[in-house]
C-alpha cells in the first residue's frame, strides 16, 4: 500500500530541490508541474480542450504557456476555466502514477495542492519554508519573471505560513543540509508509522 505524502510550498521555497531529495532516499516522486507540461505538449490531453475555449493559446499543436500566461493577464474569466480544464486532467495523471507505483512512499510535489484540494487524497503533507526575502531573491534571481508577476502568483495562492499550519511536516530549506536532514527525518517517520 502506497504512502502518499503531499509536498508543497509556494514558489521559490525550494520544493524541487527538496523532492529530489525525498527520491535520493528511495521515494517515487510525482510532479504537478512536469504532468502540466505533459499535458499541454504536442498530442497531450489538455491541447483540445483548451483549444476549444482559447485558440490563440494553441501554438504548433501544443499548448504555448507564454500565449496562456498573455490571455490570463488581459482576461479575468480566463484562469478559472483554464483550471476547470487542467486540474482534473493532472488529478487523472497523479492517479494514474499512484496506481502504478510499487515504492513504499510516493512524494506528491504539487504547489497547489491545499488550493485545489489534492491534499484530501494524501496520507500526510510536508510543506518547505523560507523566510519572504529570502523566496522573493531567489525567485527573481531566476530571471524569469518580474517582481509583478511574483506579485500576482503570490495573491493567488494561499498564504505559505498557512499552509504549513495545515501541514504535519515542516521543512525548513535555508541550506541543502539542513532540509537534507529533515527529510531523511520525516522518511523515517513514515516507515516507522507503516511498520507500526
Amino acid at each position: 500500500m502506497l504512502f502518499r505524502l503531499g509536498l508543497t510550498g509556494s514558489i521559490g521555497m525550494g520544493k524541487s530541490t527538496t523532492a529530489l531529495m525525498f527520491a535520493d532516499e528511495g521515494c517515487a516522486v510525482w510532479d504537478a508541474d512536469a504532468a502540466v507540461h505533459r499535458l499541454y505538449a504536442q498530442g497531450g490531453k489538455a491541447v483540445g480542450p483548451i483549444r476549444e475555449i482559447f485558440p490563440d493559446a494553441i501554438a504548433n499543436n501544443a499548448v504555448s504557456r507564454d500565449r496562456l500566461r498573455e490571455i490570463i493577464a488581459t482576461d479575468k474569466t480566463a484562469l478559472p476555466l483554464i483550471e476547470a480544464v487542467v486540474h482534473p486532467l493532472v488529478g487523472q495523471d497523479r492517479e494514474i502514477f499512484a496506481q502504478s507505483c510499487t515504492d513504499l512512499i510516493g512524494v506528491f510535489d504539487i504547489p497547489l495542492l491545499y488550493e485545489t484540494g489534492a491534499c484530501a487524497e494524501m496520507d500526510a503533507v510536508a510543506c518547505v519554508r523560507i523566510p519572504g526575502d529570502e523566496q522573493r531573491r531567489r525567485v527573481l534571481a531566476r530571471g524569469t519573471m518580474t517582481a509583478a508577476d511574483l506579485e500576482r502568483i503570490l495573491s493567488r495562492q494561499m498564504p505559505n505560513d498557512e499552509k504549513c499550519a495545515r501541514s504535519d511536516y515542516v521543512i525548513d530549506t535555508d541550506t541543502l543540509d539542513h532540509a537534507r536532514a529533515q527529510v531523511r527525518a520525516i522518511v523515517r517517520a513514515i516507515k516507522d508509522k507503516i511498520d507500526a
